[in-house]
């Protein structure tokens, strides 16, 4: 016999009532409120071609690296659970296996984030009253499948549904957006815009590093061997993304937090030696500094808001990596050093008022030590949301917790998803709203801060704070 799957109104509202109390008021002050997705990998084919979900293992399974990295590490097989090989090896092609062998291991992410956005997608999207198990696979498979084939569960009646105000993919500056150009052409009023991350051109231990620099100068018709035309050459892009692409931001995903601001006759050199292949290890890091601050120096210019999402190490299981490629669930937080890996930007850039940038970390001790001074100083620094493994509700609580007397609220910028799994994006920014009512609740319990400051605290970090940051 199956279990029910219910949703508890009170879930992850604080456990005493008083506290409780308060945070069920804050958080019915903001549950309807519009989702606004500065940052995330959904794929913009979607809401440019608007056609069905091709089935429910294509949609929740095979590409949420949350969901199959829980199950590899108990033993799943990644090919049975239909993820590509580079080398077009044999996979599970089957849906209803794929979706079948996802069901008999359901239970291991008990506890886990993933639970929470699954039985939300489940319940609340598509109206599933049965827990997930082995017995009732295919009848819960059946249910997704027909719900699939109906209007309302395409992407762009989602997206209404959903109540997203507006949406940012990531694209690289090769890219030619023309999804997003389809969308503005099809006259559909839901606003997706891009995110600029040239981290392919810019990071030369790329594997096509110099090939793709040779194909953004192909595309921009700039001399990208020259220092002068390849920084051309990205401002063009920049500028193309800005005009097709509606776009508010870059995002950087280097290794570190390191950055740099050499004489021109240095970064000149340095370039040099890079395009030639002479680059010594050091070269490398010292190159991607630099174009963090070159990118600050464009941010300037063309308005774009600058996110760091450093401190990864992407693709740390070699195998996962020879023979599925990059971000499939091996990707590691690593220690980082904020205070003196962004002294050389800040010192150039640090006190613009018309400049923001938004630095993300996986390493959570840096939050109270480093992050939060920082951006309690410098007027361009805002924190970004507790990102990826901290997506969480213990890490958004942590995240509250460790800035909050530091850098306020103020210098924080609300909520991003961050996610390539389309349903999941409104029981993700549920689950953010749920605990930071929860925090703002505490205080007023505490009597640290008044309802009615908290209620306004409330509306800002789930919604305005976010529109004012990325320039939405």
């Amino acid at each position: 016999m199956s279990r029910p799957l219910t949703l508890h109104p009170d879930r992850l509202l604080p456990a005493d009532p008083t506290t409780r109390a308060a945070a069920r008021t804050l958080y019915e002050s903001v549950a309807k409120l519009p989702i606004v997705s500065p940052h995330g990998h959904t794929n913009p084919a979607w809401y440019a071609e608007n056609q069905p979900f091709a089935d429910p293992a294509s949609l929740f399974i095979v590409p949420d690296h949350y969901v199959f990295r829980m199950l590899y590490s108990q033993g799943v097989k990644m090919e049975d659970l239909g993820v590509p090989r580079i080398d077009g090896g044999r996979i599970e092609t089957d849906p209803r296996r794929i979706w079948r062998r996802f069901a008999e291991n359901f239970h291991v992410l008990r506890g886990t984030p993933s639970a929470m956005w699954l039985a939300h997608a489940f319940h609340e999207v598509l109206g599933i009253d049965e827990r997930l198990e082995a017995g009732n696979a295919d009848a819960i498979y059946d249910h997704i499948d027909a719900c699939l084939k109906r209007p309302e569960f395409r992407p762009r009646a989602l997206f209404e549904r959903f109540g997203i105000e507006v949406l940012s993919t990531t694209e690289t500056p090769l890219d030619d957006l023309r999804h997003h150009r389809a969308i503005a052409a099809s006259g559909w009023t839901g606003r997706v815009v891009t995110a600029f991350r040239p981290d392919i051109v810019c990071d030369p231990d790329m594997p096509r590093f110099h090939a793709d620099v040779a194909e953004l100068g192909r595309i921009t018709g700039r001399d990208v061997a020259s220092w002068d035309g390849y920084l051309a050459a990205l401002a063009d892009r920049r500028r193309y993304f800005i005009e097709y692409g509606g776009c508010t931001s870059t995002d950087h995903g280097h290794p570190t937090a390191f950055t740099a601001d050499l004489p021109r006759h240095e970064a000149e050199a340095l370039f040099r030696r890079i395009m030639a292949g002479d680059a010594a290890p050091d070269d490398v890091e010292l190159f991607r500094g630099q174009m963090l601050t070159e990118m600050a120096a464009m941010s300037l210019v063309d308005g774009l808001v600058m996110q760091i999402h450093p401190g990864a190490m992407r693709s740390q299981n070699e195998l996962v990596k020879r023979v599925f490629g990059e971000a499939k669930g091996d990707d590691w937080p690593s220690a980082t050093d904020y205070v003196h890996d962004l002294k050389p930007l800040l010192d150039r850039f640090g006190n613009e008022r018309d400049l923001t940038i938004i630095l993300f970390t996986l390493d959570e001790t840096t939050y109270s030590r480093e992050l939060a001074p920082l951006a309690g100083h410098y007027p361009a620094l805002k924190l970004g949301p507790a990102w990826w493994f901290h997506d969480s509700p213990e890490g958004i609580r942590r995240y509250r917790e460790q800035v909050t007397e530091t850098a306020g609220f103020y210098n924080t910028v609300g909520f991003n998803d961050d996610t390539r799994a389309f349903l999941s994006i409104p029981a993700r920014h549920d689950v953010a709203r749920r605990i930071d009512c929860g925090y703002l609740g505490r205080l007023v319990a505490e009597h640290r801060i008044d309802m009615d400051d908290a209620l306004e605290v409330a509306h800002d970090l789930t919604y305005r704070l976010v529109k004012k940051a990325y320039r939405l």
